[in-house]
């Protein structure tokens, strides 16, 4: 007879904050944690053949709550699926993600939209998965009878997407969706890019020779003032609903903290997240062509990554947390030149390396503990500050807090074992996503998952790969949010 409880042990684990010996004591017949001991307990301390194994001196994290993530099933499938998706997520030590409304066709945006993506995800799924919903011009008789069926809140553009089936919403519409939702139990995001009156077309670049292929082009075609002038507008409407959390997804630009503080400290209830690849990646570094590494709002400059760290770690930052945005597509679309990795012949109406017509994304679901690990010798934080960051602020951001984020006593058994002296070159066998296409090949990072543990079960084993036989145990997480609260 199969025990019902199992034993996860090391003398570093994060609990309550801080890193310290723990002996985890999981129900597996519910997939909690029932007990957790302050200090590593021997394997005799359990009734015989209870399963146990002590980690030590790896550390035992939360599984990551991923709460930015385009799975873009059913419609785009060559793209990205939850098969694919999810267990390159398993992989990173991501226990729970939570999918974006784009790029799927249909977009979660009503709630045939929402039917059709479950019936595609509950399958497949190797983690727990949750939805957030979308806002397009039209669609605002929609909003509540989603939040009844359960997705997280809402995401709109407020520049064009770069899918039809997913406009961009103007301040008029926005006002709609604040008036609509002002006592919803939910939240409402922006991908925060948009044109001012006086502004030039951000599609031609003013420059004296806008070579494509040039980073600089690409760059100044998407300047900071598009975010800015986002947030702006967004604060300027939040009065229509001044009790609705509203939050800012990947901010890239840090001329925008100034205007969120201050927001924030009138008592708007407003954050903003940041990205593993605004993190990690600067402007300066990308070379001529190498479309992998474009994203909107895109990548900027070493000086404005540092001021985005500086929030980050900032008492009360703006910034809440750090998700993946992990936005994929096929090769073909990056149309990268030949000489780099993943790339496809390209069609003879396009240019080689052109950033200007090239998808816009970075794909990254399952690195981002290790990107992120990565930098901390250079930015000086602890494994608690990631677990705040990346596990119990993105779970509390989609409602999802009193189940998920931590390694507590009731709480979903999500687990993983991290090796944070651990480095590794980034090769295509270390990419589980479906294409293997992304601006981390080759680099080199630090810190990796050895196993991800999800309700108790293992998910994922660095030696031994994925649960083949059983298959995905990953469940859609539907239930209504509880409140409507900021992380």
């Amino acid at each position: 007879m199969a025990s019902e409880t199992r034993v996860l042990a090391s003398s570093r684990a994060v609990v309550d904050g801080r890193v310290q010996p723990a002996t985890l004591v999981i129900s597996t017949t519910i997939g909690k944690i029932s007990k957790i001991h302050s200090s590593v307990l021997p394997a005799s301390e359990f009734p015989a053949g209870t399963p146990y194994t002590d980690y030590s001196p790896k550390l035992l994290l939360p599984g990551l709550v991923d709460a930015h993530v385009h799975l873009n099933e059913p419609g785009r499938t060559e793209w990205e699926g939850f098969w694919t998706g999810t267990r390159a997520a398993a992989a990173g030590g991501v226990t729970t993600v939570v999918d974006m409304p784009l790029n799927s066709i249909p977009p979660t945006t009503t709630v045939a939209g929402l039917e059709a993506k479950l019936a595609a995800a509950r399958p497949q799924v190797w983690v727990d998965t949750a939805f957030w919903g979308g806002i397009i011009p039209g669609n605002v008789s929609e909003l509540k009878p989603l939040v009844d069926r359960g997705v997280r809140g809402f995401k709109g553009f407020m520049i064009e997407s770069g899918v039809d089936e997913f406009p961009a919403v103007s301040p008029s519409d926005i006002k709609l969706v604040l008036q609509e939702l002002a006592t919803s139990p939910t939240i409402v995001m922006f991908h925060a890019e948009m044109e001012s009156p006086s502004s030039t077309s951000t599609t031609t670049p003013t420059l004296s020779t806008p070579d494509p292929t040039q980073y600089s082009t690409f760059l100044a075609s998407r300047p900071e003032t598009l975010e800015t002038t986002a947030i702006e507008t967004i604060i300027s409407l939040s009065p229509l609903a001044p009790r609705l959390p509203l939050h800012i997804v990947h901010l890239s630009a840090a001329p925008a903290i100034p205007a969120l503080r201050a927001a924030r400290a009138s008592g708007l209830p407003i954050t903003a997240e940041t990205c593993f690849h605004y993190l990690s990646l600067t402007a300066e570094s990308i070379r001529t062509g190498d479309t992998r590494f474009k994203c909107c709002p895109p990548i900027r400059s070493a000086t404005n990554q540092s001021a985005l760290w500086a929030e980050l770690q900032a008492p009360d930052s703006c910034i809440r947390f750090v998700v993946s945005d992990h936005s994929p597509c096929t090769p073909s679309l990056k149309i990268l030149p030949a000489s780099i990795p993943g790339a496809v012949p390209t069609a003879k109406d396009k240019t080689e390396g052109d950033f200007m017509s090239a998808w816009g994304g970075v794909s990254s679901v399952g690195l981002g503990l290790s990107i992120l690990w990565s930098e901390r010798a250079k930015y000086d934080f602890s494994p608690a500050d990631v677990v705040e960051w990346c596990c119990m602020r993105t779970a509390r951001h989609a409602g999802l807090a009193h189940r998920k984020g931590q390694l507590k006593e009731g709480w979903d058994a999500d687990v993983v074992v991290f090796d944070d002296e651990a480095v590794f070159k980034v090769e295509n066998a270390d990419l589980w996503f479906k294409n293997k296409c992304s601006a981390y090949q080759g680099r080199e990072l630090k810190g990796r998952v050895e196993e991800t543990w999800l309700r108790g079960r293992r998910v994922f084993s660095r030696a031994e790969g994925f649960g083949e036989d059983e298959g995905p145990k990953g469940e859609l997480l539907l239930e209504p949010r509880r409140d409507a609260q900021c992380a």
